[in-house]
């Protein structure tokens, strides 16, 4: 076979795969997870990933091959309360459908994966790079609980919180978080628009919030490290501003422990969601 005739196959193939999944309608599930006992989002051989449960599960139910596609990649061991991923299927799916669905999908999937709605959603929507924004909330136990172990951090050592407040503070003024993230050179940039950030003391909890348009890889974990000695007073405001301007990991503080770190919400634009007769 030439190679004129070889290119052709090659463009006809990607046209016809281009065609195939034009005719398919996309669908957002929206889920939460317990992510004790997984190791993260992310498929990966010889370890247990909740893409591909939640690709197995679609697989059987649906008897065919179906791809999902995540918000984004979480650590092994963080949690979410809400994380949305994408799936395309052949047939149009009513209410009624997707409300069956999401039951066989619960019924078949483990405890610490529940799916709460199936939306249909435009065939460009996608849950990673359609996001506008994502909020963390990573939680610190200040009194020691067994009944709080898998999901806080305890540490019961003194905190300027004050401090790491005006730490917090200064996270919205820059934007390269190159000193935050773990592989620093698998994205193509390090640059992330950081919204909110902030300490709340609730009771015998400390909660940080924190929302921006994208996180870099343990950034979140490798921020409330680097506040937490802040807030020990073992780095000064000045330090932050060091750090971050640094642009090396090693700079920065330790990453917390995952079982603290939630993904509690995740936004998207309001056109990407189909209005249906029978999902008004």
């Amino acid at each position: 076979m030439n190679n004129s005739i070889l290119e052709i196959n090659v463009l006809f193939l990607v046209l016809l795969q281009k065609i195939k999944r034009s005719l398919n309608h996309r669908y957002f599930l929206r889920c939460s997870f317990n992510g004790e006992s997984f190791h993260g989002w992310q498929s990966q051989h010889n370890a247990t990933s909740i893409q591909a449960t939640l690709r197995d599960a679609l697989t059987v139910i649906f008897r065919e091959p179906v791809e999902v596609t995540g918000a984004g990649r979480t650590d092994a061991g963080v949690h979410a309360r809400e994380f949305f991923a994408h799936f395309d299927h052949p047939e149009k799916l009513t209410l009624s459908e997707r409300r069956e669905l999401i039951y066989y999908l619960n019924g078949y999937l483990p405890d610490a994966i529940s799916i709460q709605a199936i939306l249909p959603v435009r065939g460009d929507a996608h849950s990673r790079f359609s996001a506008r924004s994502r909020t963390y909330q990573y939680f610190i136990t200040r009194k020691k609980d067994p009944f709080q172990q898998a999901f806080s951090w305890y540490y019961p050592g003194k905190l300027n919180t004050g401090l790491m407040n005006l730490g917090a503070e200064i996270l919205k003024n820059n934007l390269d978080f190159t000193s935050f993230a773990k592989l620093p050179k698998e994205t193509k940039t390090n640059i992330c628009h950081v919204e909110y950030a902030a300490w709340e003391e609730k009771e015998d909890t400390l909660v940080f919030t924190i929302t921006a348009d994208r996180f870099l890889r343990n950034m979140v974990r490798a921020i409330v490290g680097t506040l937490i000695e802040l807030g020990r007073e073992k780095i000064s405001l000045e330090d932050i501003d060091r750090i971050i301007l640094s642009k090396d990991r090693r700079t920065a503080g330790y990453s917390v422990p995952a079982n603290g770190l939630f993904l509690v919400s995740v936004i998207y634009p309001e056109e990407i969601f189909l209005k249906t007769p029978d999902n008004n």
